[in-house]
């Protein structure tokens, strides 16, 4: 049976496969809910747009996006209040940094009042793959591909927009080691960076797999001029606890907007901290780490929320961090998670209800 809600047309699956899901074991980014939103751009506008049971795709070998990658995506999550009530934190902002990356990438636009009603249309029908594990969540990934069937390098004229949702448990269960690599970079001004395009994430990946030859578990990204400023890590925005202040780098063009910083800087902040963003150097990293003046660092993310990290690794140097006596970090932490999960007032309107 098909039902339209609005523009979206509804078709649900005849039989869930909720039950065949251990939500105790529930490995990242591998187990899929029911559905999936599809909608398609071609002669100028958005149309065809439709939720209906997940399927694979079927693509052109000369698809226009595995070829010269236009492709961005958004990460976001969906939590449970104590009533079963789907919570989103901050949809909208994931609408606008996903355009935002639609403009950089040379790609259409996807209205933000039709991502809010699809989204939460998706949610509503496969509400109940909500963990309700402690550190689980409902994975929400937005996506959106060129699909011209053409081998030449221009923008495509045609496109498909998705929205997946993955049930998942904690992305990082232990505090991680970050390596500071002055070989690789992952953008520069000017650049992508500030892009979530999935060609940033290809070219991070022989450097983390460097990182993690060498016992550790991300990069820690240095700029691309002069290999001396920190930007971020692998899959975060990066924050450090000093002495009498707490620091993040800068939006320069290079680093991505993260939400979940935004939210950090916005708590931190209304908590009395004294936040600044700025240029770090990875001398002044290194140094205050060894003298005691650095006391804590922590990346900040989606997927994870905030990490806690327990070693930096630069050239010879190495400076270590007690995740027990962490503060900053495990307290952001809680406080994004009773907002999401209602435990806590929302006193910034973050959370959005899914009636």
């Amino acid at each position: 049976m098909s039902v339209d809600v609005s523009n979206i047309k509804i078709s649900p699956v005849s039989k869930s496969k909720i039950d065949t899901v251990d939500f105790d074991q529930i490995p990242f980014g591998r187990v899929f809910t029911d559905h999936i939103f599809q909608a398609q751009y071609k002669n100028g506008q958005w149309g065809d747009m439709e939720i209906s049971p997940l399927e694979h795709f079927s693509l052109h070998p000369s698809n226009l996006a595995l070829h010269y990658g236009q492709s961005i995506f958004e990460g976001m999550k969906a939590s449970a209040d104590k009533n079963g009530t789907p919570l989103l934190f901050r949809p909208e902002e994931h609408a606008r940094r996903l355009n935002r990356s639609a403009r950089r990438m040379c790609m259409p636009e996807f209205p933000e009042e039709l991502f809010m009603e699809a989204l939460t249309e998706l949610v509503t029908l496969d509400r109940n793959w909500i963990p309700d594990r402690p550190g689980s969540a409902l994975y929400i990934r937005p996506l959106m591909f060129a699909t011209d069937e053409f081998l030449g390098v221009a923008p495509s004229e045609t496109y498909t927009f998705v929205i997946m949702l993955l049930p998942v448990g904690p992305y990082y269960s232990k505090p991680v080691k970050l390596w500071a690599d002055t070989e690789f970079v992952r953008a520069v001004a000017g650049g992508t960076g500030e892009a979530k395009t999935a060609g940033n994430y290809a070219a991070s990946l022989l450097p983390s797999k460097m990182a993690k030859d060498r016992g550790c578990d991300q990069v820690l990204w240095l700029d691309g001029k002069e290999r001396k400023y920190v930007q971020e890590v692998g899959t975060m925005n990066i924050f450090f606890v000093f002495e009498d202040h707490i620091a993040t780098p800068e939006l320069d063009g290079a680093i991505l907007a993260g939400v979940t910083r935004n939210a950090f800087l916005t708590l931190l902040r209304a908590k009395g901290y004294d936040v600044q963003t700025r240029k770090i150097t990875i001398n002044e990293v290194m140094e205050k780490g060894q003298n005691g003046q650095l006391k804590e660092v922590f990346g900040s993310g989606t997927a994870a929320v905030a990490t806690i990290v327990e070693e930096v690794r630069y050239k010879d140097e190495v400076i270590k961090f007690d995740p027990e006596a962490a503060e900053v970090g495990p307290m952001l932490k809680q406080t994004i998670e009773d907002i999401r999960h209602g435990r806590q007032e929302d006193l910034h309107d973050w959370v959005m209800r899914v009636e």
